[in-house]
């Protein structure tokens, strides 16, 4: 089984790429950044919670709105405007780091104002990933993306590690300033003859009827439904490692800014493994996502009874492969299993889906790590994680009337039509 790189065939997928490329790792230069600059003022794993939170509560309340409006506004224009917003909030937080001007209450309100921007942006760069790539390639396009999505991390969590370690954060919220450059120029430098689909879909509809339409749809396809749920709990319990990670580092592990620098690689490069294994699947089924669910489960489980950094961080390799697997498997399966009316809808409905896993689970991971220590949080989220993931394979199956392993549902051949595209991108944002 080797990878598949046939959508880097089409021109303005090798440039949207490249952009993201650079994006991602400014990206998680500025993750770094502010997971470090808030737990080392506070010494609080709980505190670094709560900076996620207050992110992700923007995307949870208004994230249908935002997907609602991405079916009206024009893509490439609402996309310059969304990450010109974020250049400039990435430099407000690079001269509040750097000055302490505001403290801790400018970290969490510039915080709070991306999570904003980030409702209308994340729908709105899914939908335009679409009309970079043909449509039977959609699959390939979604685990190439995961691989960009790492590989930026890989860079951004190397070069952030150093430099946060060197020189503070301030450098690295500025540099994601910057990194947000190839973003803009790559919207302009398009070929506009090979965009598929650009043209807004006419909804109707008001934007509150909207939104009701589409959590309607939503609960009429168990299928689709059950990715959803999945990709809540793993997302809540078992995704959450900025947290985990950094009160490993900060408690049994003892290793600072440098060992929170290495354990982030570490699963950076897992993500790249685990996108060259699902660039060369062909059968994302949601037998396969259970499995691979229950499997980064179990791994979970082992990571918190790891006696070193080292091991801990060979340990991070394995779960992040199967976190990409996961997460390209669910954005396949929901976008291929709905209607090309309601895609948009549903691309705003996973990123509320992953804003209110980040919600809930962040700061009840910290709370976890606080009062159970760092080791005994991730054994018992990661013992929930693989409950929910057998209890996922026993609803496929009285669902489809078949055991899990006899329902494959391929990703089709064929062009399928009105397509929306590709999520990993939208998800680096």
């Amino acid at each position: 089984m080797r990878p598949s790189f046939v959508a880097l065939r089409q021109h303005n997928f090798r440039l949207w790429a490249a952009a993201n490329l650079v994006s991602v790792t400014g990206s998680w230069m500025q993750v770094l950044g502010m997971n470090w600059l808030v737990l080392s003022a506070t010494g609080s794993p709980a505190r670094m919670g709560v900076a996620v939170l207050l992110q992700a509560l923007p995307v949870l309340v208004l994230g249908p709105f935002g997907g609602a409006l991405a079916d009206r506004l024009p893509a490439r224009p609402t996309l310059v405007v969304t990450q010109a917003v974020y250049a400039l909030l990435a430099l407000a937080m690079a001269v509040s780091s750097s000055t302490g001007v505001g403290g801790l209450a400018a970290i969490y309100a510039i915080t709070f104002l991306s999570g904003v921007v980030a409702a209308l942006d994340g729908p709105a760069m899914g939908r335009f990933g679409s009309t970079v790539v043909a449509p039977e390639h959609l699959g390939n396009a979604l685990a190439l993306g995961s691989m960009v999505n790492s590989a930026g991390r890989i860079v951004g969590m190397s070069l952030g590690g150093v430099l946060v370690a060197v020189l503070g954060p301030a450098p690295l919220f500025l540099a994601r300033a910057i990194s947000i450059a190839p973003i803009i120029a790559a919207l302009f430098g398009m070929r506009a003859s090979a965009l598929v689909d650009l043209v807004p879909h006419k909804v109707s509809e008001n934007a509150f009827k909207a939104v009701r339409t589409g959590f309607r749809y939503v609960r009429a396809e168990p299928l689709v439904l059950m990715a959803f749920a999945l990709a809540f709990v793993l997302g809540s319990l078992g995704r959450n490692y900025q947290v985990t990670m950094g009160a490993m580092v900060a408690g049994p592990l003892e290793s600072g800014a440098g060992g929170y620098g290495a354990l982030s690689t570490a699963f950076a490069v897992g993500g790249v493994l685990g996108g060259l294994i699902a660039a060369a699947r062909r059968d994302m089924s949601y037998r396969f996502l259970a499995g691979i669910g229950l499997a980064g489960s179990v791994l979970q489980v082992a990571s918190g009874l790891m006696p070193s950094l080292w091991t801990f961080g060979a340990m991070m390799v394995f779960i992040a492969a199967t976190a990409v697997i996961i997460d390209t498997v669910v954005a396949t399966r929901v976008q291929l299993d709905t209607r090309g009316d309601m895609r948009g809808r549903m691309l705003a409905l996973l990123t509320v889906t992953g804003s209110l896993a980040g919600a809930i689970g962040a700061p009840l991971l910290g709370w976890m790590s606080e009062t159970l220590g760092a080791r005994g949080s991730l054994v018992i989220a990661g013992v929930v994680c693989a409950a929910a993931c057998v209890g996922a394979g026993l609803a496929l199956k009285r669902v489809t009337g078949l055991s899990p392993a006899a329902a494959p549902t391929p990703i089709p051949q064929t062009p399928i039509p009105s397509p929306v595209g590709q999520l990993a991108a939208a998800a680096a944002r």
